[in-house]
């Protein structure tokens, strides 16, 4: 099955790539005057990376893979856009996604992106330009044009997982028709900076290429933490033919950082009076990731409303990180634990979409036929750490340790060998979806895909091979009403899955490898209006449920069964553009309720989800006062959440004010001053369970430059 995977994703990419360079003598013949007129429709047929003024955009294309406006899509989507991204001095996707309501962050261990949206946790469900990007790692921005969060069960689209949905990043292109240089500087009260170049240089009609690259070096206000971060990403784009354009791409990430796991708990709540306290070892824990990622896609436009893309990504993962931590405190003396933990990664993805349009007044179709198939390779290890300190006067056992501003590492060994795995994991999938539009009003979304997993593992300190072969059906069901142009109002279906191996398919148990996959199911019923040319407010009522949680029999306590459930219901607003020339908002609010239904794996009956909080509010504004000054003033809220399904520890709830100046000096410089918590609140964005619990920068100031050429 490996080898017939592997090249099923070549040979995706090359039946396209063959499709594409067809010549354009053959596409010229077709009856040009078939093609029915969709002027609402974007010209592209995927995710466009084309620089968009503002923060508004009208590219709903990642929710269908079809060329679909926003407001015909039938679920919530949030966007952060580049110039918002710029606006807020944002150079990492985290630091995004604290902007997008309904979406709570994990602290990813100190070393990885983390979320929780809609209450269901992932560290894979990471995409780039609609392709599975999900190695543990933190993911960068400086080559980004959009950021993307996709609510509700997504699997017809990205496939196994994204529960509660999917975070799609936008890359940026070569672009054929405009020269530029461009770059970014700046620094913060705690000495970190960052400077950041993009360049684009069309080579001829044909042929383009650009570079982004950045350099960052990260610091804050927590004892010993630093870190620096090194990317480059080259593009290009050549034009093959009239209706032929092809488009590659190579990024280079290099991430190092002290890996900071935050601070214990005590008394129900975060261990308060050591935001600064480091409770680790400056020497032992970092967190290293080199990332390689190429990707090659091919457009085609057939004429008569056909079209296609394929693309072929190749993406290797190197990462290693180590960890002193804390376990727990009673307020005199802390517990530590600790580990180094390694894997690495090798993805091979092939994926090629087939989307007909047509239909004259009455009825208009858009049909997409899609083929994607992938290989991915996985090596994963962990050895432990043992506390050698003899007994202790005190009464300290060797993994105690007093609880003080600067904590006291006792000496300890690390043992190799404690965990080491491989994993193979084998991937083929089809997918249909119908967009039928009847007349005015009405619009109908179907869709079905078949997937298929092929898991191998090996545990290579207990010697238990373990290996599983899933194939599931994932549907998906829309209705639009659309009473004018500018207003939609959807229902709609869609369901999931994720093998029990979890989301990054390391190992498989012998008794894991014999259940089903979990199911989520998304029931939602949402709207949308255009009421300015620039300005979408939105509006969602939906209810998530999973299903096929690992249990005990409650007959057979010694038995495990799939009888596990949770759910999650609650709805979201939201508002987005330019709601004046002189004002420009991102505003979002999202309440959230959730609840495991029965004993499972993940807590007892009646808990809470966690990390769920029942109400989000963000709000970002720029307001242009002169064609020269400019201010900006973002809030975000969330109320107090539980750490973990324990529901033992609460993370309080916060409110933090951002603010920024800008002033443009002259067409080519500007300087902006972004400034974070502005009232300089303590507050607690984020846990990794009871005991890891990440304190919040202060007050932060950073200043900046940009130009262009």
């Amino acid at each position: 099955m490996r080898d017939h995977t592997f090249r099923s994703a070549l040979l995706v990419g090359a039946a396209f790539f063959a499709l594409s360079a067809a010549p354009a003598a053959a596409s010229a013949s077709v009856d040009a005057g078939a093609q029915p007129e969709r002027d609402y429709l974007p010209s592209d047929i995927v995710v466009t990376a084309d620089r968009q003024e503002g923060y508004g955009s009208d590219d709903g294309s990642t929710g269908t893979k079809t060329p679909t406006p926003l407001i015909d899509v039938p679920q919530a989507v949030s966007f952060i856009t580049e110039d918002q991204l710029e606006d807020q001095s944002i150079r990492q996707l985290n630091e995004a996604l604290r902007y997008v309501p309904g979406v709570s962050l994990e602290t990813g261990e100190g070393h990885r992106d983390e979320v929780f949206i809609r209450g269901q946790e992932s560290t894979a469900d990471f995409y780039i330009d609609g392709l599975r990007d999900d190695a543990q790692y933190y993911r960068p921005l400086y080559n980004i044009a959009r950021v993307e969060v996709l609510k509700g069960a997504n699997a017809l689209i990205f496939g196994r997982g994204a529960g509660g949905g999917a975070i799609n990043r936008v890359a940026k292109r070569a672009d054929l028709t405009d020269t530029f240089v461009g770059g970014q500087a700046s620094v913060d009260t705690f000495g970190a900076f960052a400077v950041l170049a993009d360049v684009n240089q069309p080579v001829s009609d044909n042929l383009a290429l650009r570079l982004n690259a950045t350099y960052e070096e990260f610091d804050n206000h927590r004892d010993f933490y630093e870190g620096r971060f090194i990317g480059f990403s080259p593009t290009l784009t050549a034009q093959l033919g009239p209706q032929t354009e092809l488009i590659a791409s190579y990024t280079y990430d290099d991430d190092e950082r002290v890996t900071d796991r935050g601070v214990p708990s005590l008394g129900g709540g975060p261990l308060t009076s050591f935001d600064e306290t480091f409770f680790g070892d400056p020497d032992f824990n970092f967190a290293e990731a080199e990332v390689h990622i190429g990707r090659v896609r091919v457009e085609h436009d057939f004429g008569a409303g056909l079209t296609a893309n394929g693309t072929v990504q190749y993406a290797n993962y190197d990462k290693v990180y180590a960890n002193i931590l804390p376990s727990g405190t009673d307020g005199s003396t802390v517990t530590l634990g600790g580990y180094r933990d390694f894997t690495q990664r090798e993805n091979w993805i092939g994926q090629g979409n087939l989307v007909w349009q047509t239909g004259g007044d009455t009825i208009e179709s858009t049909l997409l036929l899609g083929i994607e198939a992938g290989s991915q390779d996985t090596t994963n290890g962990r050895d432990t750490v043992s506390f050698t300190r003899p007994d202790d006067p005190d009464g300290l056992a060797p993994n105690e340790t007093p609880l003080a501003e600067t904590i006291f590492i006792p000496p300890f060994t690390l043992n190799t060998g404690a965990r080491l795995r491989d994993s193979n994991l084998e991937t083929l999938s089809f997918y249909a979806q119908e967009q039928l539009q009847i007349g005015q009003y009405v619009e109908l979304i179907g869709g079905l895909r078949w997937d298929r997993f092929d898991l191998d593992t090996v545990d290579l300190v207990k010697g238990v091979d373990g290996s599983r072969v899933d194939e599931k059906f994932s549907p998906r069901l829309g209705l639009i009403v659309k009473p004018t142009p500018d207003v939609s109002v959807y229902a709609s279906y869609s369901e999931s899955f994720l093998p029990q191996a979890g989301d990054q398919f390391l190992v498989l148990s012998p008794s894991s490898s014999q259940f089903e996959p979990e199911k989520f199911t998304n029931y939602e019923l949402g709207a949308k209006w255009a009421p300015l040319d620039k300005v979408l407010v939105t509006g969602a009522i939906f209810r998530l449920e999973r299903t096929n949680i690992r249990a005990n029999d409650p007959n057979d306590p010694t038995l495990t069964i799939l009888a596990g459930e949770s759910r999650t219901e609650g709805f979201e607003i939201g508002a987005v553009g330019e709601i004046a020339g002189w004002w420009k908002a991102n505003l979002g609010y999202t309440y959230l309720d959730g609840e495991l239904l029965n004993d499972n794996a993940f807590g007892d009956e009646g808990q809470r989800l966690q990390q769920l909080p029942r109400h989000s509010i963000s709000a970002w504004n720029r307001f242009d006062v002169t064609e020269q000054l400019g201010f900006g003033l973002g809030i975000i809220h969330q109320s107090e959440q539980f750490a973990s399904f324990s529901n033992d520890v609460v993370l309080p709830d916060y409110w933090r004010v951002d603010a920024a100046a800008y002033y443009t000096l002259n067409e080519r410089v500007s300087v902006q001053l972004n400034i974070e918590n502005l009232f300089d609140e303590d507050y607690y964005p984020s846990a990794h369970g009871d005991n890891n619990i990440q304190p919040a920068e202060p007050f932060n100031a950073r200043i900046g430059v940009r130009f262009e050429i």
